[in-house]
This record gives C-alpha cells, structure tokens and sequence, in this order.
C-alpha cells in the first residue's frame, strides 16, 4: 500500500507541474494542438496528406495508420474507459480556462494518446520519414492531455500502451488471415 500512496503523491505532483507550466509556448501551441486532435481529425489529414502525395507507400502507410486508429479507439473508448472508472484531476489544480472544456467520461485511459500512438507506431514501419513527422504531433498531444486537465500521467501512458498494441494487432491481422485463409 505504501507504494500504491507514493506512486499516486507522485502523479499528483506530476500533473499539478505540468498544469501550472505557464510558457509562451504551452499557451500559444497545446490548445491548437488540441483542437486538432480532437476527433481524430489531425490524424484523418495526415493519412490523407500520405495518401495524396506519397505514392503506393503513402497510401500503405495511411491505411496502417487508419487502421491503428480506429483498433486503438475501439479498446480505449470502447473497452478500457467501460471497464475503469476514473475521475478526472481537480480543477482547482488547473489554473487555465481549458478545464472546464473536458470530457466527462472517464479520465483512463486517454483515448487521444492511443489513437495518437497507435496512427505513428502502425505508419512508421511503411513509411519511417511520415512516422518520425507524425512522432511530433503524438508528443505534443499527450502532453497536452495532462496539461489541459483531462488526464494524469499514468492515463497518457495507459493510452500509448493501447495505442502501441493497437497498431501491432492492426498490422498482424491482415497478414494473419492471409496466413489462415491460404
């Protein structure tokens, strides 16, 4: 138990930092970033910007990444948020207006990071130069998640781990089938 406690001081001071961290930068860029995730629309025009103008591995890569998504959405909003119910952090910790836009489903796991993750870890291994320019965006939003209030740290994890399975099921099944079906 007394690990249990240290581990949720340390989160707790973790995502009071990180709500307080007050730049120029955090201000100007997090909530962009935020609306563009939403609903997945920054991950929709990526697969499109890959599909348009990358060629055969443009359209592979786009399609991995869809498919990643839309697994990594299943299993965090659609399992993981039904089985946990976990409040989000007090909004008295968060010194911005951004807090009062949050979900009120449950905070774990952070259903942006997976579908974030997932889009990345399933269009790298097809097009690594998209993965690496997507890996920007994936960081930013994850941070963002916890910084706006509507995650702790540990949730933003418990999204990239679902986002990263999501991406390796998402890329196995086909090649699975074929292999079962042949």
């Amino acid at each position: 138990m007394r690990i249990l406690e240290a581990l949720r001081t340390g989160e707790n001071r973790l995502t009071k930092r990180m709500a307080s961290w007050d730049s120029v930068w955090a201000r100007g860029l997090l909530p962009q970033v935020e609306d563009a995730a939403e609903n997945t629309k920054l991950w929709w025009a990526a697969a499109a910007l890959m599909a348009a103008g990358g060629g055969w591995r443009g359209r592979r890569a786009a399609a991995a990444g869809i498919a990643g998504m839309a697994v990594a959405q299943v299993l965090a909003n659609g399992v993981a948020k039904q089985l946990v119910e976990r409040r989000r952090p007090p909004k008295e910790w968060f010194p911005h207006e951004e807090v009062e836009e949050r979900p009120d489903s449950s905070s774990f796991p952070s259903g942006h990071t997976a579908a974030a993750v997932a889009f990345t870890a399933a269009v790298t291994p097809s097009w690594p130069w998209a993965g690496a320019a997507c890996a920007v965006p994936t960081v930013l939003v994850a941070i963002e998640r916890v910084h706006d209030g509507a995650h702790y740290p540990s949730d933003v994890a418990a999204g990239a781990a679902i986002g990263l399975a999501a991406a390796a099921l998402a890329r196995a099944t086909p090649r699975l089938l074929v292999r079962r079906l042949g």
